[in-house]
């Protein structure tokens, strides 16, 4: 059963969006967004409102686990629509290539279409990488964002030294 419709319009009734749906090890990974972010309440009502949903319509066989969460500051990628709301933004991601070493990139996104992602790497250059080559990714959260300039206050000075 889909379980991406009926959950994403449920979610768009208490003023959230779907942004992942898993299921990993027994364990259905539902992660929500919300503009300005996701709070503690949002979070009870969702996770209150897919249980009895899932509850109703016991659309998974067997035993398992719901997690409702917010996608936190270094979100997880896995799709086209995930890359794509990076752009322009540094992001992290492990690759697969085959016979060749699992390369590791970090780098700003530059563009996105179905199949591929493209970065600017700081080691490699721009690179595009089949997503679905994409063992892991995530976005990269830098602490201390670099200091904005400020514009001067008041008039300009300038200081004189007399001698005396």
């Amino acid at each position: 059963m889909d379980l991406e419709t009926p959950l994403r319009s449920l979610l768009s009734d208490l003023g959230l969006d779907l942004y992942d749906l898993e299921m990993v090890k027994g364990t259905l990974n539902v992660v929500v967004t919300k503009s300005g972010g996701v709070d503690l309440e949002s979070l009870t009502r969702a996770n209150r409102a897919i249980s009895e949903w899932l509850d109703v319509n016991d659309p998974i066989a067997g035993r398992y686990t719901l997690d409702v969460s917010s996608p936190g500051l270094e979100r997880k990628l896995r799709t086209a629509a995930h890359f794509r709301s990076t752009v322009g933004e540094v992001v992290t991601l492990r690759e697969l290539r085959g016979s060749e070493p699992t390369r590791r990139l970090e780098g700003t996104v530059l563009s996105v279409d179905d199949t591929t992602v493209t970065l600017d790497d700081a080691e490699h250059g721009v690179v595009t990488v089949p997503i679905d080559s994409i063992e892991r990714a995530r976005t990269v959260f830098k602490w201390g964002a670099e200091a904005k300039p400020t514009p001067s206050r008041g008039k300009a000075s300038s200081s004189t030294a007399k001698e005396g």
